[in-house]
């Protein structure tokens, strides 16, 4: 693998950032509070590998929506690349965030971003609900994340939070 920046340490409190997404509306990650916070980062749009993995983020919206997770894909391409690319994908729920200026910057923070090529690896990171980082897997480059990994985590997170309650009187 390429080298690259530090990646974030699990218990990290999150960095937090704005990037605009392919429809150019603003993501901001401390809007998130209170949701988990899958960011998929790939190296660049229209390729076939990062194309798949988008497409993967899609395909699960609804069961990550379920596990009140919200996932995005995150490269230094810019807005009208991600837009025309997100409609060839028929991605309609996903943001796909431009990282492109500062160049990559977000990359850059969360330690996805390799500087002799210019663009992020492909590294799923995952922000709990108290913007912590809770999970880190950096992938080949020509490997699809798992999202069945991601999923069965998110579920097992859930049963392990323990359910706060009351007694009534009784």
């Amino acid at each position: 693998m390429a080298s690259m920046t530090q990646k974030p340490d699990i218990g990290l409190k999150r960095l937090d950032f704005t990037l605009k997404d392919q429809n150019g509306k603003k993501f901001t990650l401390s809007d998130m509070k209170g949701k988990r916070v899958l960011l998929s980062f790939h190296p660049l749009a229209w390729t076939s590998v990062c194309s798949g993995q988008m497409k993967s983020l899609e395909e699960h919206h609804d069961a990550l929506d379920s596990l009140n997770t919200v996932a995005v894909g995150i490269s230094v391409d810019s807005v009208p690349c991600k837009k025309a690319w997100a409609d060839h994908l028929d991605i309609k729920k996903t943001s796909l965030l431009s990282d492109f200026w500062p160049h990559g910057g977000v990359a850059q923070a969360y330690g996805a971003f390799i500087e002799q090529e210019g663009f992020a690896e492909r590294v799923n990171i995952l922000i709990d609900e108290h913007q912590t980082v809770i999970f880190v897997k950096e992938y080949e480059r020509l490997s699809l994340p798992d999202m069945d990994q991601i999923l069965d985590l998110l579920r097992h997170m859930n049963k392990c939070t323990p359910t706060i309650g009351f007694l009534s009187p009784g």
